[in-house]
């Protein structure tokens, strides 16, 4: 028995010692890298075209993200984004979702020029919604971290259109 309850200890060892193994690791799992830290359960599409693609597929409208890494307006928004569960949800449920670090070559993504941040939401019928705007006239399409439930109403907006256009 003494063999018995050696090979029981290595074996909690073992047990003991991948379980604790598995605990780094996920510790030490990158963000999956298209979310850039604006949402890790929602599944993000990887360019523009895929985006337009799978919003005409699927018929939801398309959200698209313009930020860039070393803008603190961009890092305080995508944190108040992330943070925010109702935000998260729709855009995990009824969204195609894209968030791009460079300019699309599409102008009518830049109706006011191409600063970051900046939100806008392409309709299935792949039309640019240049009217589901934020709250400030200089800069039509930024929101700031206190703006999530302003971004809430236009999401909600965006998805009221296409019922009604469509």
């Amino acid at each position: 028995t003494m063999l018995h309850s050696t090979l029981a200890l290595s074996l909690l060892l073992i047990a003991v010692t991948s379980n604790l193994a598995m605990a780094i690791k996920k510790e030490k799992r990158a963000p999956q890298t298209l979310s850039r830290g604006w949402g890790d359960e929602i599944t993000w599409v990887q360019t523009y075209e895929e985006g337009l693609y799978q919003a005409k597929k699927s018929n939801k409208p398309l959200m698209v993200i313009h930020h860039l890494e070393d803008c603190q307006y961009c890092q305080a928004l995508k944190k108040a984004f992330a943070e925010n569960e109702e935000i998260q949800e729709m855009a995990q449920n009824n969204f195609i979702m894209l968030n791009l670090m460079h300019e699309t070559t599409d102008k009518n993504l830049s109706p006011d020029g191409q600063y970051v941040p900046r939100i806008m939401f392409v309709d299935p019928s792949l039309t640019v919604r240049a009217d589901i705007t934020g709250r400030y006239s200089n800069r039509l399409y930024t929101y700031e971290p206190q703006d999530m439930m302003f971004l809430i109403e236009n999401m909600k907006k965006a998805l009221r259109l296409i019922q009604t256009e469509l």
